[in-house]
C-alpha cells in the first residue's frame, strides 16, 4: 500500500510538472497587440501547448513581474525593463532587443500629414490622446518629441492620457480624443489603418524606442516558453513585426 501510494504522488507530479510545461503566460505590451497575436497563430501552426497572454503598459508589467506575477515570457516596448529584471536577477535568459518601435500622430477627423507637427496646435482640436509617460515607453517617447518640437506648453492644456498606448489609441478612434500620438504598430492594425491617417514622426525627436524581450525566472527550465521564445527571433516572427512597422534594432 505505501509504494502505490507514493507511486500515486510521484504521478501527480510529473502530471503537474508536464501540465506546467504545456502552458505559458505572456507579459506584453500594448503596442504587441496585433503582432503579438499573429505570431502567437504562427506559432501554433507547428508547437503544441498553450500560450496566453496579457497585453498592458511596459512599466506597469515590470513591477507585476518584479513583484513575482507568474508571467513565463516579458515582452517590453522598452528594453530598460527587462534589464532591470537581469539586474535584479529575476530573469533565467539573456535580455533580446526584438525589434524598434516608431511613433506617429493618427486622427480619424484630420488628415495630420498635412501639417505634421502642427496638426496638434489646430485650434478646433479639443484633446490629444498620449500614453501615460510615467510607465508608458511610447508615452514617453511622445512627450519627447513634443517637447523636441518645442510644442509640448501649447498643448499640454489639452492632453489626455491613456494608461497605455491601446487605451490610448482606443480614445482617438472612438472619439473620446480629437488627435493624439499612438504606435506604428497600431495605426497599421485591422482596427485603425482603414479608419483614419497617421503622420509618421521624425526619429530624430525622440529616443530609440528599442523593445527587449527576456524569459523571467517563472519561466525558468519551461521548455514551450523556450520555444516561443526562440520563435518569436525566426524570420517567420521578425516578418509578422515588419508587417506591423516594426524595425529590427
Amino acid at each position: 500500500m505505501r509504494l502505490k501510494f507514493c507511486l500515486v504522488i510521484f504521478l501527480l507530479k510529473e502530471s503537474c510538472i508536464v501540465g506546467a510545461q504545456d502552458k505559458i503566460l505572456i507579459a506584453a505590451a500594448s503596442d504587441l497587440k496585433f503582432a503579438m497575436d499573429s505570431v502567437i497563430r504562427a506559432f501554433a501552426k507547428s508547437n503544441s501547448g498553450k500560450v496566453e497572454i496579457t497585453y498592458g503598459s511596459s512599466g506597469k508589467l515590470y513591477e507585476q513581474i518584479a513583484n513575482s506575477a507568474p508571467f513565463d515570457i516579458f515582452f517590453s516596448a522598452d528594453i530598460s525593463y527587462p534589464e532591470k529584471l537581469k539586474s535584479e536577477s529575476k530573469v533565467s535568459s539573456d535580455v533580446y532587443q526584438y525589434a524598434k518601435g516608431r511613433i506617429v500622430i493618427w486622427s480619424r477627423k484630420f488628415d495630420p500629414r498635412q501639417k505634421e507637427m502642427k496638426s496638434l496646435l489646430d485650434p478646433s482640436i479639443k484633446k490629444i490622446a498620449v500614453a501615460n509617460p510615467e510607465h508608458a515607453p511610447y508615452g514617453k517617447r511622445a512627450m519627447e518629441s513634443l517637447e523636441y518640437y518645442k510644442i509640448s506648453g501649447a498643448v499640454k492644456p489639452k492632453l489626455v492620457y491613456g494608461e497605455n498606448i491601446s487605451q490610448t489609441a482606443q480614445f482617438i478612434s472612438t472619439g473620446a480624443a480629437d488627435i493624439g500620438i499612438i504606435a506604428l504598430s497600431l495605426a497599421l492594425s485591422p482596427n485603425m489603418k482603414n479608419d483614419g491617417k497617421y503622420f509618421l514622426i521624425s526619429e530624430d525627436s525622440y529616443q530609440p524606442l528599442t523593445q527587449g524581450a527576456v524569459i523571467t525566472i517563472h519561466g525558468k527550465g519551461n521548455k514551450l516558453a523556450r520555444s516561443f521564445f526562440d520563435f518569436v527571433k525566426t524570420d517567420k516572427a521578425i516578418s509578422i513585426l515588419q508587417h506591423y512597422g516594426f524595425s529590427k534594432p
